[in-house]
């Protein structure tokens, strides 16, 4: 499975590169493609974390891109009826048997904006794949190809996923931050951030989830 996110912003913030460097860790650069940065963009503009866990990238948009570009993608290019969007407003929830059906998974802007700012919606209009909801909360960006990650390799239904809503990332007794959106629960029971994340919130705790993201 090949998973896209189409990055609709300018630049990498921190809070961005933390998120699309765990998303390596977690599913192998060579299964993530960045596409539609902006025309100007050069290798000098990605993060050095980015390039040193081999990010893959590209200006060209996803119905553009071929094997030439990224030896996943079919010779005749990426075709719509593979193509899964995930997408907050779609009918249905994304369920193990799509894997059947999707080989690409795309994921538009930066899910974790807070508040929503219904970006994916754009992609809806602009592409036309056929989309898929992963429940009616909102997510990081890793954690949603986390979840998807899981429902598509794993087989597990989305029900069956434990989650946790807006958990309190607490610095001392008397400091703590509360994340505005769900996340995957982890082995040790804790909410899985990207590693960095912590530390990131900690040190700028004086400031906005808004102004981090």
């Amino acid at each position: 499975m090949i998973y896209i996110i189409e990055h609709m912003e300018s630049g990498f913030t921190e809070w961005v590169t933390l998120e699309y460097s765990q998303i390596i860790r977690d599913i192998g650069a060579q299964n993530l493609i960045l596409s539609s940065l902006p025309a100007t963009t050069t290798e000098a503009d990605i993060p050095k974390p980015l390039k040193d866990l081999g990010l893959q990238w590209t200006t060209k948009e996803i119905t553009e891109l071929t094997t030439e570009d990224f030896s996943v993608i079919p010779s005749s290019g990426i075709s719509k009826d593979q193509t899964c969007l995930l997408d907050p407003r779609a009918e249905s929830d994304l369920v193990p048997e799509d894997s059947e059906k999707f080989q690409f998974f795309v994921f538009g802007g930066i899910l974790g904006d807070h508040p929503p700012r219904d970006r994916t919606k754009e992609l809806s209009i602009k592409y036309g794949f056929e989309g898929k909801r992963l429940g009616n909360k909102q997510m990081t960006t890793d954690t949603a190809i986390r979840t998807t990650q899981i429902i598509i390799e794993k087989k597990t239904r989305f029900e069956d996923i434990k989650f946790l809503d807006y958990p309190e990332i607490r610095f001392s007794k008397y400091e703590a931050t509360e994340m505005p959106f769900r996340y995957v629960i982890g082995e040790d029971g804790n909410p899985i951030l990207p590693q960095g994340m912590v530390d990131l919130i900690k040190r700028d705790s004086e400031q906005s989830i808004d102004d981090l993201l």
